[in-house]
């Protein structure tokens, strides 16, 4: 049996037990909130390899994984393309509104939801999930509102965290580990 060497307190796993959705920001939780321009004025952005495996172990253990953006860009739908995420609202400013169609056509609640966020756009959905999550680098109104502030930043793996602790809290870490493992 593969020994998982994540751990995290009993009291944040019990709140990430019943999570069957994740809604995450792009800019600054799945990017470092850089925004690079080309000289064609084309918007070009960073993904970190560990949050997109992370992402596909959610998958693999049922859980959604879904975007809400305030931004639209090629980059981005071709990398949650690449990754199978389907439930994804762009240019969006007004969140809670796109998220809440998610949940409705996921036929699941906000009890049901973790959000991950690092700034004020994100906090009406980090309000009302079960379990709010920010980056490292988060503004300080998210920092204050979360359950789980992730060792990493933003663009630099911190969306794995939070899908490592998903993934420990509902059982499904360990058992897919073991794939890994000899």
């Amino acid at each position: 049996m593969a020994h998982a060497a994540l751990q995290f307190p009993p009291d944040l796993l019990l709140k990430a037990q019943n999570v069957r959705v994740l809604f995450l920001d792009v800019d600054g939780v799945l990017t470092d909130g850089g925004l690079l321009f080309s000289e064609q004025g084309e918007t070009l952005k960073r993904f970190n390899t560990l949050d997109g495996h992370g992402i596909k172990l959610l998958q693999k253990a049922g859980i959604t994984p879904a975007v809400v953006t305030g931004r639209d860009s090629a980059p981005l739908r071709l990398r949650l393309q690449q990754l199978g995420v389907t439930h994804v609202r762009y240019g969006t400013e007004d969140k809670l509104p796109a998220a809440q169609a998610i949940l409705d056509a996921l036929g699941l609640d906000w009890h049901q939801a973790a959000a991950m966020g690092d700034d004020w756009p994100d906090l009406p959905m980090l309000s009302r999930s079960a379990l709010a999550c920010a980056p490292a680098n988060a503004h300080a109104e998210c920092l204050a509102l979360a359950d789980f502030v992730t060792p990493l930043a933003g663009g630099h793996g911190a969306v794995r965290a939070v899908c490592d602790l998903l993934l420990t809290a509902t059982g499904a870490y360990r058992r897919l580990l073991e794939a890994y493992l000899p």
